[in-house]
């Protein structure tokens, strides 16, 4: 049991940082706009549940899909970095829906949403390449050991992730109550600088992804 406390708290104290629940959230309410809570809440459900598939996924078999296909680390961070930047630019350059003063909420277009589960709300948004780096990391050290060691550390990591989901589950069912309060102008103000630092978040992991790649290139003609 104290592997798998270990773990457990290794796991939530390690995804919290990088998937970021508040902070998504408030990307996700710039993305998704001004819509009916129902639709917020509906999101949030079905978004959790696949950030979770999506988790379990790398930590059964991300590291050999990523050795099947001979991607490594820094080429999975330098392109999603640059999927983060693009959409950080997307939404800082977004112009002001038609409706903005219209107090009313927008009838949702929930096939559109609906498209988006997966990308770009789960991946990258959520659960980033910065994520996935994690996750690779956590199954590989919590696969070492015994067998029983080993069930006990990936039943630590699983209970983690699933507590993680649930924390993005309620971030972002209850995005919109974070502008409720505030003025368009101000919530619109608020949304711009969230797309820059999506858009410097983008820049990092994709500068992090690269000066990893370089260093290989210089250690090897060395």
């Amino acid at each position: 049991m104290a592997r798998f406390a270990q773990f457990f708290a290794l796991s939530f104290s390690a995804l919290f940082p990088v998937i970021n629940p508040i902070g998504s959230a408030l990307m996700f309410l710039g993305i998704v706009g001004v819509t009916d809570a129902k639709v917020y809440k509906t999101l949030a459900r079905k978004i959790a549940i696949s950030t979770a598939l999506f988790l379990l996924i790398i930590d059964a078999g991300g590291a050999t899909v990523l050795k099947l296909f001979g991607i490594s680390l820094p080429v999975v961070q330098l392109a999603g970095g640059l999927v983060l930047a693009a959409m950080g630019w997307s939404l800082l350059n977004q112009k002001d829906a038609a409706g903005a003063h219209d107090p009313s909420p927008a009838v949702p277009d929930t096939s559109s949403l609906q498209r988006k589960i997966f990308y770009p709300f789960t991946f990258p948004l959520t659960a980033g390449p910065a994520t996935l780096v994690v996750m690779l990391t956590l199954s590989a050290h919590a696969s070492r050991g015994k067998l029983i060691h080993i069930v006990f550390a990936q039943a630590g990591v699983v209970s983690g992730m699933v507590l993680m989901c649930l924390t993005v589950f309620i971030a972002y069912a209850w995005a919109p109550r974070i502008t409720a309060k505030i003025s368009p102008s101000t919530a619109h103000g608020i949304l711009r600088v969230i797309a820059f630092v999506l858009l410097c978040i983008g820049v990092q992991i994709a500068w992090n992804g690269l000066s990893s790649l370089l260093n290989t290139l210089s250690l090897g003609s060395g």
